[in-house]
């Protein structure tokens, strides 16, 4: 039990991290050397979506703009989803052009590991901000900022290592890789727009037919 309990605080705490302090070392462990998993990742996403959920329901009323009762936790669950999803696929789409030396698992698990930041930060600062005045609600604002300047540079540095790329062509990837999603949303838009015309225009068909027959 102790061993197992060992082995989860330095996967899910130790190694990320590491990660985080030590970034060119950390993910030359993760890549090169497979410390990291596949598994962590995932759960991070997930912690990540619940934080999402949690966040919107307990934040601080002087720090919450969203009305609690009014929380769609699928709908949080999709957004954090989509998200994902869309970063990984453009990130991926566009590196493997620029001669990325990344799979798309490893962008994955890049992604969700450095979710860790908002994690670690964003649970203890929600519960927190219940007992803030309105003059010490700084202090909320300022550790989040933390943990998204924390993810970020995890994010960026991760994606500077996994793909072997430089200062500049990793600014680049991410330029293309806002592109790209853009693409791939406005894509996705216009066919669903396609889809909705098609099953308008076969139940107007089928309207029609019951109307003469």
């Amino acid at each position: 039990m102790k061993t197992k309990l060992k082995k989860i605080v330095k996967d899910y705490i130790t190694f990320p991290a590491y990660i985080l302090m030590h970034p060119f070392d950390g993910y030359e462990d993760f890549k090169r050397y497979k410390k990291a998993k596949f598994s962590v990742a995932i759960v991070f996403i997930i912690l990540f979506v619940y934080f999402q959920i949690f966040s919107f329901k307990n934040l601080g009323f002087l720090a919450n703009p969203n009305n609690p009762s009014d929380l769609n936790s699928l709908q949080e669950v999709f957004s954090v989803l989509l998200l994902v999803f869309l970063f990984t696929v453009g990130n991926w789409s566009v590196t493997t052009l620029m001669s990325g030396k990344g799979s798309y698992k490893e962008i994955l698990m890049v992604t969700g590991y450095s979710l860790f930041p908002l994690i670690v930060l964003g649970f203890p600062s929600v519960i927190l901000s219940n007992f803030l005045t309105l003059e010490e609600m700084t202090f909320y604002q300022l550790i989040m900022y933390i943990a998204y300047i924390a993810a970020g540079w995890m994010l960026f540095m991760g994606i500077l290592n996994i793909h072997e790329y430089g200062l500049f062509k990793t600014i680049a990837a991410f330029i293309a890789t806002g592109v790209s999603i853009a693409v791939i949303m406005f894509v996705g838009l216009l066919f669903f727009d396609l889809i909705q015309q098609a099953i308008a225009f076969v139940v107007s068909v089928i309207e029609e037919f019951n109307l003469r027959y």
